[in-house]
């Protein structure tokens, strides 16, 4: 098991300590659970109230908390906690699952396909012709990555994911269990003989470096061209990406959230839990999506919208005052 002393994490963190105590630090664990080997984090001052109730001999605070660590305990004081308990976490982090063999003998691989120099293939997986896969990409037990794709450098692709055919993901990427990356958009016509006619979905998904899917998320490929992953997005789980959507850098989507098809959103939005977003709609650069939010329209950038149908967060508020205080003169 891991231990380090107060100087040694700070030596990572490079803050402040304040206070002094006797105890190593085996491992970091949330206020209320902490015991007196483990350190914990204060990332705003409303919850000082809960250190002197927490038996956590460490924690990592924002340089604005006001209150002293105690007697044998210490605080590591930063400027942002929450970045820093990240560092701490890294520390304390296990070693990846191993494998015995970079390649295991039950994975299928098309002869037409390359591997690059590090790649380690788990078992039972399968990767299909033309397939190009880069240095130090780790790929876990029953995978799937049909034909012609292509996977970037020290990718990490976790088991159960599906990479449908002519699919291109970026390098430094994590794909989650069950995640799926290129299945058919929802396109159907009514057909008076027919019935409903399924649309053929011809296009691709292209995912940028440095992006992270989450478990159970699905990414549809484009009907004509490309769905688009733009560099660092991060993406929940049980997030749905419909076909031809174009995401920029850096873009968040909370767990539950969904976007129809041909959506675009700018560099750094943030879509909140559960939120939907109407099919062709643009939300332009840093805007936010509040949880649970229908947008049904254009975002302009930087602004935050809330409810459903959203509108402006403020608007949004004073309307549900309004509602609010209704409903009392009618009670």
């Amino acid at each position: 098991m891991k231990s380090y002393s107060v100087q040694e994490i700070n030596a990572v963190l490079r803050g402040s300590i304040i206070g002094d105590t006797t105890h190593s630090i085996s491992s970091p664990e949330q206020l209320e659970l902490a015991d007196q080997n483990q350190i914990s984090f204060i990332g705003h001052k409303k919850y000082e109230k809960f250190w002197m109730a927490s038996k956590a001999s460490v924690a990592v605070v924002n340089n604005e908390i006001s209150i002293e660590p105690g007697e044998n305990r210490v605080f590591i004081k930063v400027q942002n906690a929450d970045l820093a308990m990240s560092q701490v976490l890294e520390l304390f982090a296990k070693s990846a699952p191993v494998f015995d063999n970079p390649i295991h003998d039950t994975a299928v691989i098309h002869p037409d396909a390359i591997l690059e120099e590090g790649v380690k293939v788990g078992a039972g997986c399968y990767i299909g012709a033309g397939v190009v896969i880069g240095k130090n990409v780790t790929i876990y037990p029953n995978v799937t990555i049909l034909d012609e794709c292509t996977i970037g450098a020290q990718t990490i692709i976790w088991s159960g994911v599906v990479v449908r055919e002519r699919c291109h993901i970026g390098a430094c990427c994590i794909l989650h269990p069950n995640a799926t990356i290129g299945a058919d958009g929802f396109g159907f016509r009514a057909c008076p003989e027919r019935g409903l006619v399924k649309i053929p979905q011809i296009g691709n998904v292209v995912i940028g470096n440095g992006v992270e899917i989450g478990s159970g998320s699905c990414v549809d490929r484009g009907k004509f061209s490309s769905t688009i992953i733009g560099d660092g997005c991060k993406i929940d789980n049980l997030v749905q990406i419909g076909h031809n959507s174009v995401l920029g850098k850096f873009c968040i989507m909370a767990g539950n959230s969904g976007l129809a098809g041909s959506v675009t959103l700018g560099n750094g939005v943030i879509i909140g839990g559960s939120a939907s977003i109407k099919d062709h709609v643009t939300i332009k650069d840093g805007a936010v999506v509040g949880a649970g939010s229908g947008v049904t329209g254009d975002v302009e950038a930087g602004i935050t919208v809330l409810g459903y149908p959203a509108v402006e967060a403020r608007k949004a508020l004073k309307q549900w005052a309004i509602l609010k205080k209704m409903a009392s003169q009618c009670s």
